[in-house]
């Protein structure tokens, strides 16, 4: 497994729709593979492959130990959305130090692809349902930003612009922490 660099705001790809996968080979298994080891690494609960700068269908959420298991969602779909909806503090990995209040349905349903490339459907709610829709929307090209409203959208990008003054490139190395001493 390989710790990927992460794409962040203004890369090109995070505006990419994703292209499906057709097919599970060793290649996406090791991507898989890949953006849970990245993830974990950047201390996220979710991931999508656009955010390591490829656009195919494929992300992961882990949202830890007290959540149910990780997903791999190869192709995912939401195939109902529950009426309710709820408002809740939102970050990501592509945008560092960058929070909103973000609107999601509390729960959903997904179809999708397993890392062995059987299909599956579940049923998500709570913080998992909402994790699972942010990455979904990333596989879309669509920023959690792009949940907000104009104004708030404004001054967080002017907070990130601030936070970015001197950096230049789109692109992140993320360090694991070394593990513990026995």
């Amino acid at each position: 497994m390989t710790v990927r660099q992460l794409h962040l705001l203004g890369s090109p790809v995070l505006r990419q729709r994703s292209t499906p996968v057709a097919t599970v080979d060793d290649a996406v298994q090791r991507l898989v593979d890949d953006l849970f080891e990245t993830m974990h690494a950047a201390k996220g609960v979710g991931l999508a492959a656009n955010q390591v700068g490829i656009a195919r269908r494929v992300a992961v959420v882990d949202v830890g130990a007290d959540g149910p298991p990780p997903l791999v969602l190869i192709n995912p779909r939401i195939v109902q959305a529950s009426d309710v909806v709820e408002t809740a503090e939102e970050g990501c990995l592509s945008i560092p130090e960058i929070y909103g209040e973000v609107e999601r349905h509390v729960g959903i349903s997904v179809e999708a692809l397993d890392r062995d490339g059987h299909p599956y459907k579940v049923e998500l709610s709570g913080f998992k349902a909402r994790a699972a829709q942010h990455e979904i929307d990333h596989l879309d090209g669509v920023l959690f930003l792009d949940h907000l409203s104009a104004v708030k959208r404004g001054l967080l990008l002017a907070k990130w612009k601030k936070s970015r003054k001197g950096q230049s490139g789109y692109v992140k190395d993320v360090t694991p922490e070394p593990a513990g001493e026995l």
